[in-house]
C-alpha cells in the first residue's frame, strides 16, 4: 500500500513517527516532506509543491494530521478530489468541535480518528 501523511510544520515528529509505523508494516511513502529544507523563494515552493501533489496522486491513503495548517488542508481537498481513501487524525478531538471543526472533515470518504497513534495505525489497517 502506498500513503502519504500531511500536517502542519510543527507536527514534523509525528509525521515522521506515522510513516516509520506504516513502513515498518510494509507500506511505501509516497513522499516524506518532513526533510525538506525551509523554502527560500517562489521557485523552492513550486518544487515542494509539484512533489507533494504528485506524491498525493500516487497515494492510495492519505493521511492528514492535525492541527494542520493551510499546506495540509489543500492536501486533504486534493485527496477529496482525487477520491482517495482519507484518514484525518484528530488525537484531541478537534475535529468533533463545531468551534475548529470543518465540514470537509465529515465527508463519507473520510475516516476521522482520534487515541493515540498506535490507534490510529491499527484504525488504517482494518480499512485498508
Amino acid at each position: 500500500m502506498k500513503f502519504y501523511v500531511g500536517s502542519g510544520l510543527k507536527n514534523k515528529e509525528q509525521v515522521r513517527e506515522v510513516g516509520g509505523k506504516l513502513k515498518n508494516i510494509g507500506w511505501n511513502q509516497t513522499f516524506d516532506w518532513t526533510h525538506n529544507e525551509q523554502a527560500n523563494n517562489l521557485a523552492d515552493l513550486m518544487h515542494i509543491g509539484t512533489q507533494e501533489k504528485e506524491a498525493i496522486k500516487d497515494a492510495d491513503y492519505v493521511i492528514i494530521l492535525l492541527p494542520g495548517g493551510k499546506g495540509s488542508h489543500i492536501e486533504l481537498g486534493m485527496a477529496i478530489a482525487l477520491q482517495k481513501q482519507i484518514f484525518l487524525y484528530s488525537p484531541h478531538g478537534e475535529a468533533m468541535d463545531m468551534e475548529t471543526t470543518s465540514t470537509f472533515y465529515h465527508l463519507p470518504e473520510v475516516n476521522i480518528c482520534t487515541g493515540s497513534v498506535d490507534e490510529l495505525i491499527s484504525v488504517i489497517q482494518e480499512n485498508s
